[in-house]
Order: C-alpha cells, then structure tokens, then sequence
C-alpha cells in the first residue's frame, strides 16, 4: 500500500530520507512543470525545481497538513518562481527570449510555434499575479478553486483575473493587427 503524501511528509520533517527521496520522486515532474511553464525556459525551470528540492527539507518542518501536500508543494513552486522572475526582472534581465519553444512545439506546424512563442511574449507583459493565475489554470488545469489555494486568494479573485486576462489577450491580439 502507497505510503500518503501527509505521511511522508511528516517522516520527512523528522529526518527520514527514505520519505524524503520519496516526495522527490513524486513529485519532481508537478514542481518542474510549474516552474516551466511559470519561466517558460528549461534553464530557469531547472534551478526553480532546484531551489524548490533543495529548501524543501527545511521548510518541510514548518508544514502543518492543514492544505494536501502537493497544494502546499505547489504554492512553494510558485513562490521560488516569483522570486527567480523578480530577481532577473532586478537584474534587467525581465524580457529575456524563451529560447525552449522549440522543445515545445516539436512535432508541431510552425504555426502553433508562432502562436505559442506569442503566448509567452504576452504572459511575459502580463502583472505577476495575472501570469500565476494563467499558469495555474492554464497550464495546469486547475479549477479556480484549487489555484485559489495556491495563491492563497478567493476564488473570485482567480475568477477576476482569468476574466482580465482574456481582455489583455484580446487587447494584446488588437495591438499586433493594427502594427
């Protein structure tokens, strides 16, 4: 029988690698994919997962199961990848290229490649808290309810947001065709 994520967990928290390796391994893949698609470059992702991997014992000590693991895991996620955009954006690198589109849109018309690489241009010009919601919901199928967990907001808020980010979609698509 599978051992639960709030078991492990709580293992974890008293030192037990075995439970630590375990949630790693479990989990790696949802933390990774976040990350991605929060930076949309691997390299950004990769040191996201990282930092999420390496801080993990040691905030793993303050979980309290009052969320589902991987609810608490993702807002952790999302929390590293804020702060990896808010120190690039520091350092004057916030618009850098996503050179990984390729990786996604292999296999795929140039089309979606164009399409995509204008997706991420826009999540890029988008408020922080606009993007984490399009990331959650988008990307990671979440209900408006789950990705309010996450953010820690009502679920309206997440609600609002998706309703704002269509508009700044339409708008950002309004903006090309008149260029």
């Amino acid at each position: 029988m599978d051992t639960g994520d709030q078991d492990l967990a709580k293992s974890a928290a008293q030192g037990d690698a075995a439970s630590f390796k375990a949630l790693l391994e479990r989990h790696y893949e949802t933390v990774y994919a976040v990350a991605y698609r929060y930076s949309g470059q691997r390299e950004d992702a990769e040191d996201i997962a990282q930092d999420v991997c390496l801080s993990l014992a040691t905030k793993l000590r303050s979980y309290r199961g009052e969320a589902r693991f991987k609810t608490w895991l993702y807002r952790i996620t999302v929390n590293a990848a804020r702060d990896l955009h808010r120190k690039r954006a520091a350092s004057g690198r916030l618009n850098e290229t996503y050179a990984e589109l390729t990786d996604l849109a292999r296999g795929e018309a140039a089309q979606t490649a164009t399409e995509i690489a204008w997706l991420y241009e826009c999540l890029d010009r988008l408020a922080e808290p606009t993007r984490e919601t399009a990331v959650l919901v988008l990307a990671e199928g979440m209900s408006h309810k789950q990705a309010a967990e996450v953010l820690e907001v009502k679920e309206s808020t997440v609600s609002w947001r998706m309703h704002k980010l269509k508009k700044q979609l339409k708008a950002f698509a309004e903006e090309e065709a008149q260029a």
